[in-house]
């Protein structure tokens, strides 16, 4: 869908009249709805899980961690027994359930109602598909948390979090979000081009999957000399492939895309892997939600949907990714049960690596 269509003229205007609806209390969700009603804010969470949902309303959502703890009651329902009309719907569902999220929340919103996008990976043609590209706004989290079990979230160290039109520009409406957002965050910021972040993250995610290929914690494995060189290249090729799409990825949280371009030194890289292994080390969340995923609760990632898509916009653009290929293959290996989670696994992929630019 074209990003400059329908653009909603009552924008500069717009704030939400209802309680604000966060769809998918997870990590990402479930932190988010906790917040904003422990600040007073009408709040009411969504979500599959009908034990969350009842822990959630009723003993309320424990969220535990280094950023704070507390336990607050946060209004829950599933999607079947949802009722009412929002104006802003906070989507924070896995990247592969969009599109059925989008088809379930469309009859709850609004006509100028907005969905957020607090995803990972690029999700907002899905959205604009179902929703119109007028009530679509890009979002971009990358705070630490991990969904324990129900009714229990732990939140392990903030992280960057960037509200944009995906039709873009800086609005006011853009601008409301924002603040509304700050009740779980100050630090969040309207932009322009969110985009720019959430190619960003693409690169940044690709390391995290790739750190999921192994038992030891993401800053063990961001920080050992002998991996760098690998993820350096894997970095590189995604941001290469941003250059192709046209974006000029923006850095954040120790990741500076500058220091992974073809002509950057190999110091400059390996000192962002620093600082991003070091934004880890503070945290309570030290392995990736991929290698939870992986090990702990044996479900599929989001792989094919958020780093399968570096691929298909290189393949768009009669160019090839084959290094993010091979992260999807051993990934897929891990998935089916084919290979186990071991540091093997990068020093595999390390090889490959050293033939494929042979």
């Amino acid at each position: 869908m074209d990003r400059d269509s329908n653009k909603t003229p009552a924008a500069s205007k717009w704030r939400p009249r209802s309680p604000v609806l966060v769809w998918g209390g997870g990590a990402i969700g479930g932190c988010v709805a906790a917040f904003l009603a422990r600040a007073g804010i009408p709040v009411k969470m969504v979500d599959v899980v009908a034990e969350h949902v009842h822990a959630s309303r009723t003993s309320g959502l424990r969220i535990d961690g280094p950023v704070a703890q507390f336990v607050q009651v946060v209004p829950a329902s599933t999607p079947a027994d949802l009722e009412g009309i929002y104006d802003c719907i906070l989507l924070a569902v896995k990247a592969q359930h969009t599109e059925a999220a989008v088809a379930q929340l469309t009859p709850h919103l609004s006509p100028d109602g907005v969905v957020v996008s607090l995803q990972n990976g690029l999700n907002e043609e899905c959205i604009a598909a179902g929703v119109g590209a007028h009530r679509t706004i890009s979002g971009f989290v990358n705070f630490a948390a991990d969904y324990l079990e129900p009714g229990h979230i732990s939140y392990g160290n903030r992280g960057a979090i960037k509200l944009g039109e995906y039709t873009l520009g800086r609005t006011q409406r853009v601008e409301n979000l924002a603040a509304l957002l700050r009740a779980f965050d100050p630090d969040t910021s309207a932009e322009a081009d969110v985009a720019r972040y959430k190619w960003g993250k693409l690169a940044y995610g690709s390391l995290l999957f790739a750190t999921a290929l192994a038992n030891e914690t993401m800053s063990e494995t961001l920080s050992d000399a002998q991996h760098q060189p690998l993820f350096t290249a894997l970095a590189r090729e995604v941001i290469g492939v941003a250059t192709l799409a046209g974006v000029s990825p923006i850095g954040f949280d120790g990741f500076e895309p500058r220091a992974f371009a073809a002509d950057a030194p190999a110091s400059e890289s390996e000192r962002s892997l620093s600082l991003m292994a070091d934004h880890y080390r503070h945290s309570t969340k030290q392995r990736s939600g991929v290698w939870r995923d992986l090990a702990v609760r044996k479900r599929k990632t989001e792989i094919d949907v958020q780093i399968g898509e570096i691929v298909r916009v290189a393949q768009a653009r009669g160019a090839e990714a084959p290094i993010t290929e091979v992260l999807i293959r051993l990934i897929h290996d891990i998935e089916d049960g084919h290979r186990p989670i071991d540091r093997a696994n990068l020093v595999e992929f390390a090889q490959i690596v050293r033939e494929l630019n042979a």
